[in-house]
């Protein structure tokens, strides 16, 4: 146990690379999360139909979980620091491409494929697993929880400052205004680097972190019940929030709300997840983080239910957004943490990346199929339900994950 003047001089060694890796991770999932902002007026301006943008979308959260795997393979091997870098150049790229857009192919390739990539060196996967590194178990919760929190604040500020620079630039100068600001972001990269691979900060090493190489460590991972219900259970995660985020906009004002109302839902779901994505990682560090999370998936089930189901008022999408966002991003600190709990950190940046898959396929889902449902149908009730029925199921996969460590939990039992 982490005595308290150890603990705070932990805390001290790990302030600086935390804020860092907020700041990173706030730039580069804020423009994420006010991409929903762009699509009405790109689609209008083009005379596309919703579904292009909706499949750009969904082809960045699925590019975003493809590569996953692979930058955290890197940054495991290399350093998270040059991936950090590399990434927010590429993020800036991106979206200079998506602003001189004038084809869907073209609009596919920059916020599709390329910001896709580009979030996978600069946000969970590849940040997380470089603070899992250099924070003690003991101090690995509130490390995350922090910078998650911090990158909550870059995401509540991205949504005024985003439909301000619409006002005054429009809608490609905004556009343009954000690259800079993520190439900007990738200057912050030196701060975070990592001790030498397998290293675990100056702390003990942790009971899974035994000398193994990565393709064994893979292997085991994949043979582990656990470890597949996490990634189905982190499925559900990436269908719901990245739904909601893209097409929450154009629900609201298909409903007859202002623009207003919009906007300041987005704000409200990124404020509240500066308190929920803290208070999720701490959590973690209190009680069972497989608990947590299946706690985490009942309430936005509930939370979405009651959303559909009652009249549409600004109160009530300010409710509900609030909720959502103490919900929202809390997921991915304890998620990381729980696979370092089971798998040890040597080789965090490649399993994460595994796990991050699922959440992005189920992100490309959510994205496309609300799009592609809304065309068809002109309404996104049947995406809303399946939401709700994707909250219930992660709940109940939580539950009986195995989250002993994984090299206690595959020993063989005395006879």
């Amino acid at each position: 146990m982490t005595s308290s003047p150890a603990a705070a001089a932990a805390r001290r060694s790990l302030r600086v690379p935390t804020l860092c890796a907020g700041l990173v991770m706030g730039v580069a999932l804020g423009i994420r999360h006010v991409q929903g902002l762009f699509m009405l007026p790109m689609t209008l301006e083009h005379g596309w139909p919703r579904e292009t943008f909706a499949f750009a979308l969904a082809l960045q959260n699925l590019a975003f979980g493809l590569a996953q795997p692979l930058t955290g393979l890197l940054a495991d091997r290399w350093g998270g620091a040059r991936v950090v870098a590399f990434g927010a150049l590429l993020y800036g790229i991106g979206l200079a491409t998506m602003a001189g857009a004038s084809t869907p192919a073209v609009l596919v390739l920059g916020c599709g494929a390329v910001i896709g990539v580009a979030l996978s060196c600069t946000a969970f996967g590849v940040v997380y697993g470089i603070l899992s590194r250099l924070a003690p178990e003991a101090e690995r919760g509130w490390s995350l929880g922090l910078a998650g929190a911090i990158g909550g604040i870059g995401q509540f500020i991205a949504v005024p400052s985003t439909q301000g620079l619409q006002d005054y630039l429009g809608w490609k100068g905004a556009l343009l205004a954000l690259g800079a600001a993520i190439a900007l972001a990738g200057l912050l990269a030196p701060t975070l680097r990592a001790p030498d691979r397998g290293r675990t900060g100056g702390a003990a090493p942790d009971p899974v972190d035994a000398p193994l190489p990565m393709r064994t460590a893979v292997r085991q991972a994949l043979g582990h019940r656990g470890f597949w219900l996490l990634n189905l259970g982190f499925l559900a995660c990436g269908f719901q929030l990245a739904f909601i985020a893209s097409h929450l906009p154009a629900y609201l004002l298909d409903r007859g709300a202002p623009p207003r109302l919009a906007v300041s839902g987005l704000a409200t779901i990124a404020l509240a997840n500066i308190v929920g994505t803290y208070a999720c990682g701490r959590l973690g560090d209190l009680w069972r983080r497989k608990n947590v999370l299946a706690a985490v998936y009942l309430a936005r089930a509930a939370a979405m239910t009651l959303f559909v189901a009652c009249p549409l008022s600004a109160t009530g999408v300010h409710l509900f957004c609030a909720v959502m966002g103490l919900l929202w991003l809390g997921t991915a600190p304890l998620t990381n943490a729980l696979v370092s709990q089971m798998f040890g950190v040597r080789y965090i940046g490649t399993l994460f990346g595994l796990v991050f898959l699922g959440h992005q396929l189920g992100a490309f889902l959510g994205v496309w199929l609300g799009g592609r449902v809304y065309d068809l149908t002109r309404s996104y009730d049947l995406v809303w339900g399946i939401a709700i029925a994707l909250g219930l199921l992660a709940a109940a996969l939580h539950w009986p994950i195995d989250d002993r460590p994984a090299s206690r939990a595959l020993a063989p039992r005395p006879t």
